[in-house]
């Protein structure tokens, strides 16, 4: 597929109807989140901070629902709170929101161009928000020279053990340097930590239309993007060749549900390591490496017991262990309100495996 011709994806505006029922400073919170939790709508009215208020006021109750202790528990909470705070809403018009001590939000004009009035889902107004200063401002990441700026709704890193970890084996890499594959490409670091350490050439692929067209522009028409070359496809894509390097940081938990666009990029369902490594085989020169970036996380919070990387060097016997590299996380912050014990034992691990 060209990536000219590729959609974007945005929060999809919500039609509901006329009589919907609206939240403003003074109003009763007790109704309104009844009217929440009997599935209607909510329109915020009045400043953007009674927005902010009633979705408090929904956690506030959510938690005393659902106890939120265990990992499982926390995982339940936070997708009943992802449903109903989606029925709080705020209007747009003109590319602004229309409540006022509102943040200026470039993606209503980027993303929509073609619309100017329009409702959305508060929390997705919050995700627009927040990702509009993450890509005007830029984010520092730790081996690169110069700032990434994310693409909205693609995936980038907030923590970077695993980015330093790739970053110093990478400096004492001795392969050949022609061609290199980087699935599942997100934001890019991984493929311009490559470039940065002399591959002449790398295939970045994603499944997130998002990505391809950040990164396309991203590097727009400089000596950057005849390096870097996209594609928009599952796994390896278009690309058939061999190459000397595979590079993979797969989502590090297991599905428990049926996965949307925006979960692909933390859950992995049943096929997706069986597949990879099939595939990975055919592309791999013989002399070549497959380095995967993962993390102890579901055995850790006992989501699983099956570590999908150590499945595949036991079982199916394509590949021998040639490397094994892990780095502890840090900490959880002290401002966080979950119950997060389980972080002191979180490690972050490289894997390279080579042809058996």
């Amino acid at each position: 597929m060209e990536i000219t011709n590729l959609q974007v994806n945005r929060p999809v505006p919500v039609e509901c109807g006329e009589n919907i029922k609206s939240f403003r400073q003074g109003n009763d919170i007790p109704v309104a989140i009844n009217t929440i939790l009997a599935g209607e709508y909510i329109l915020i009215e009045g400043v953007y901070n009674n927005g902010l208020v009633l979705l408090h006021e929904l956690q506030l109750h959510l938690k005393e629902i659902y106890p939120n202790q265990t990992f499982k528990e926390q995982r339940e909470y936070r997708s009943e709170f992802q449903k109903r705070s989606n029925q709080i809403l705020v209007e747009v018009s003109d590319h602004k929101l229309v409540v006022k001590k509102a943040p200026f939000i470039g993606w209503l004009e980027k993303l929509y161009p073609e619309l100017s009035e329009f409702i959305l889902p508060f929390p997705q107004i919050q995700g627009l928000n927040s990702a509009w200063q993450w890509y005007k401002n830029g984010i520092s990441v730790p081996g690169l020279r110069n700032k990434i700026h994310p693409y909205f709704g693609t995936y980038f890193p907030t923590r970077f053990e695993h980015i330093v970890l790739f970053d110093n084996w990478f400096k004492r890499y001795k392969g050949y340097k022609k061609s290199a594959i980087d699935i599942g490409v997100g934001s890019g670091v991984l493929s311009l930590l490559m470039v940065k350490h002399g591959f002449q050439k790398v295939f970045g692929t994603d499944t997130n239309s998002n990505a391809i067209i950040g990164l396309k522009e991203f590097m727009g028409e400089k000596k950057l993007s005849r390096k870097i070359e996209l594609d928009y496809g599952h796994l390896f894509g278009k690309w058939e060749k061999q190459t000397e390097l595979i590079v993979f940081n797969p989502p590090w938990l297991p599905a428990s549900h049926e996965l949307d666009r925006n979960d692909k990029a933390i859950y992995y369902d049943d096929n997706l390591f069986p597949e990879f490594f099939k595939e990975a085989k055919k592309r791999l020169l013989p002399n070549g490496k497959l380095v995967l970036l993962f993390s102890n996380l579901g055995q850790i919070t006992e989501v699983t017991k099956i570590h999908p990387i150590e499945k595949e060097i036991e079982e199916e016997g394509r590949y021998q262990l040639e490397l094994y590299l892990k780095k502890k996380m840090r900490a959880a912050s002290d401002k966080t309100t979950r119950n997060q014990q389980w972080r002191s034992s979180e490690e972050v691990e490289l894997w390279v495996l080579v042809h058996k």
